[in-house]
């Protein structure tokens, strides 16, 4: 199973959004996060990497 730590912005531990995610979804302008026990956060904003051996993605956020 590969897990993933969300960052915003960049990959730095202060800027971690979720970790252990399993599902990453893009709905419009939405990135939707879920983790292992099904906890959800919604990131207004655009993946822009996901690094699935390192277990790593990076999320831009944008203006509401």
């Amino acid at each position: 199973m590969c897990l993933s730590t969300v960052y915003k912005g960049e990959i730095k531990p202060e800027n971690i959004a979720m970790q252990n995610v399993m599902r990453i979804e893009c709905d419009g302008d939405m990135v939707i996060l879920t983790d292992l026990l099904e906890r959800q956060v919604a990131i207004h904003g655009t993946l822009v990497m996901a690094n699935l051996v390192e277990g790593q993605a990076v999320v831009r956020e944008s203006a509401e």
